[in-house]
């Protein structure tokens, strides 16, 4: 897993027989490094635990990447490059959910400071409409100030889909995007989404079952089955793969815009891991700490 070169050319390969193209925008110098080579840099820099560019480019020294691009260049072509990173997402994911009808909603807390640091901090700032602000995490019982990651999972853990709101907005939220992203399939939520107007409007629109636990004290109480309970847990464990191998909770961007992108480019790096351990190895796909080459 630490050999960056080789598992950068891997991935590269694999990449081009998916069909993906070299370049997804118009260029009027052709640059060296083409857009597909700079995504999988970054993926796999992600997938080998390098999430500080600086330290990158450390590690790109004497290799053929090192004369290929510049380290800002590298930066702004990365975020320009936002929305064809999850276009190789997508494509991933296409073949890794081509089956699935049942998928996991939750979110989890991503912090872009602490607490004491949150009235004077300047971090994703730039456009007001993504201005992060002070959220109450229920599963850790803490406050923090950022960011809320809204995602969908399959219940063999691939992520179907996900979203970034400011940290105080609350989870049934995210169910108006999802009606527009998703029909025909069964959502298992936590009681964050319990709303009865909510499941009615799912499934008449979409023909989406939400089921969700109930309170001990909602008329017609009913336990939840215990196949959803245990379901429920490969998001869970989704999440603490992000924190844990892809450091997901550990920021250095500044602008929303770099914060986006660090979380897109994280959520697709695991994905492709999946990818390639079901589709070429041949193994788990959730063994995610297992090396390429």
């Amino acid at each position: 897993m630490n050999n960056l070169i080789q598992n950068y050319t891997f991935i590269l390969e694999e990449f081009r027989k998916l069909s993906i193209k070299e370049d997804f925008y118009y260029k009027p110098v052709r640059p060296r490094l083409s857009d597909l080579e700079l995504i999988t840099l970054n993926l796999t820099a992600e997938y080998c635990g390098i999430d500080s560019e600086y330290q990158l480019f450390r590690n790109l020294k004497g290799t053929p990447l090192d004369i290929l691009i510049e380290r800002s260049v590298y930066n702004k072509r990365k975020r320009k490059l936002f929305p064809h990173i999850n276009e190789v997402r997508k494509k991933l994911v296409q073949k890794l959910n081509a089956v699935q009808d049942c998928f996991i909603v939750d979110s989890m807390p991503l912090e872009v400071c602490k607490n004491a640091r949150a009235a004077r901090s300047k971090i994703c700032k730039e456009q007001e409409y993504a201005f992060p602000n002070h959220g109450f995490c229920a599963a850790q019982s803490s406050r923090y100030y950022g960011y809320k990651l809204h995602a969908v999972c399959s219940v063999d853990g691939v992520f179907e889909n996900f979203d970034l709101s400011p940290a105080s907005v609350h989870d049934i939220h995210y169910l108006k995007d999802i009606q527009q992203q998703m029909t025909d399939c069964v959502l298992l939520g936590d009681k964050g989404y319990l709303s009865a107007e909510v499941q009615v409007n799912l499934f008449e629109s979409v023909n989406i079952r939400l089921e969700t636990p109930m309170r001990n004290n909602q008329k017609k109480f009913k336990p939840y089955p215990y196949l959803f309970k245990k379901s429920r847990k490969r998001i869970e464990t989704l999440f603490s793969q992000l924190c844990d191998q892809f450091m997901i909770r550990r920021n250095y961007a500044k602008t929303f815009e770099g914060f986006k992108t660090r979380t897109l480019s994280k959520i697709t790096a695991l994905t492709t891991i999946q990818y390639l351990n079901k589709f070429i190895f041949k193994r788990n796909m959730n063994h995610i700490k297992i090396n390429l080459v």
